[in-house]
């Protein structure tokens, strides 16, 4: 079982792991702006969705390092270059959406689709070639083939840092979403902020 090969790791290595997966999945990244810029559009059920979203769409990637696909990818950099394109063509058009989008108003209650934000919160990680990329050079470096299966190992720890990005995300969408809510009587662009922080993805997607 998975579970029983992880038990083979010893306890300070998957420690080191764990601590090190909490401090890059804190540190703000695309993940964790597009979070922010869902729950300052729809408010904090927003904000948390798009955050689940994203883990559901970090156990696509784990799930390609897992049975190596992630690799053949990784080996082709046009499959790469066209999965940034389509990521931040998709990030361009929330952008548009977000921006035409019409003032909330700040005293009724955010109309939240919860399918459609966690669709777009999976699209927005699925779309960028980065996470698999990460995790073939972050999730190796904890595995040994003395403690078992190392696909078991792969899948267990990617497992691991995908739960602990997913509350991590979801609690600065929540956030974010709180703190829209509190400003949304003084300011009528929170529809604007997003979407240039849609934007500013989309661009940092394909400039990195």
């Amino acid at each position: 079982m998975i579970w029983d090969t992880l038990g083979n790791i010893p306890l300070p290595q998957l420690l080191a792991f764990i601590s090190g997966g909490l401090v890059l999945n804190a540190a703000p990244g695309q993940d964790v702006f597009f979070a922010t810029a869902s729950g300052i559009q729809g408010g904090p059920r927003a904000g948390a969705l798009a955050g689940l979203g994203v883990g559901i769409g970090v156990l696509f990637h784990v799930t390609m390092t897992t049975l190596g696909l992630g690799a053949v990818i990784a080996a082709h950099p046009e499959a790469l270059s066209a999965i940034k394109w389509i990521g931040a063509g998709y990030l361009l058009y929330l952008a548009w959406k977000a921006w035409t989008a019409p003032a909330p108003d700040p005293s009724a209650r955010p109309v939240v689709r919860s399918r459609d934000v966690i669709r777009r919160g999976i699209l927005s990680n699925v779309l960028n070639p980065k996470p698999v990329l990460f995790l073939l050079a972050f999730l190796p470096q904890f595995t040994s083939p003395a403690h078992g299966p190392v696909w078991h190992q792969l899948l267990g720890l990617g497992l691991i840092f995908a739960f602990t990005g997913t509350l991590i995300t979801m609690a600065y969408g929540i956030a974010a979403g709180w703190l829209g809510m509190r400003l949304a009587g003084r300011l009528g662009i929170l529809n604007r902020i997003a979407a240039v922080m849609f934007a500013g993805l989309a661009v940092r997607l394909v400039a990195r």
